[in-house]
């Protein structure tokens, strides 16, 4: 099955890039979707985030995952072959808190916040 899932991350923070795509791979195969699938993932600091929030949001805060369905627009080309899901952005500063928070390893938390983030370009809120 063809899976595409592009990574951003600023060059500041290192993450396990593999992990991500299989965390990203497994939950949406989770959720049966068995067609070819495009989803992206964006490692940002802060002010990217907070930048996101108050724009898409009106929150004037960071907060540590977002989720940008390409469900939600208009007129959205489409490859007849492939389904676009959409965008993850994750707050890499906000993962370092909540990990030492939780006593987590920060693979782990962008674990979480990537299977959390998919699950909402499926359809899936909480």
């Amino acid at each position: 099955m063809d899976v595409s899932v592009p990574i951003y991350v600023e060059s500041r923070y290192r993450v396990n890039r593999k992990r991500i795509r299989q965390v990203a791979r497994d939950t949406v195969h989770k959720n049966g979707i068995v067609t070819p699938f495009e989803v992206s993932i964006a490692i940002v600091g802060s002010r990217k985030m907070r930048a996101l929030n108050k724009k898409y949001r009106g929150l004037d805060r960071t907060t540590n995952v977002l989720s940008f369905s390409l469900e939600e627009g208009k007129d959205i080309p489409r490859a007849p072959d492939k389904l676009y899901l959409g965008d993850v952005v994750i707050s890499y500063p906000v993962v370092i808190q909540e990990a030492a928070l939780e006593k987590m390893l920060v693979d782990d938390k962008i674990a979480e916040l990537v299977e959390h983030g998919v699950r909402h370009l499926l359809g899936q809120h909480h």
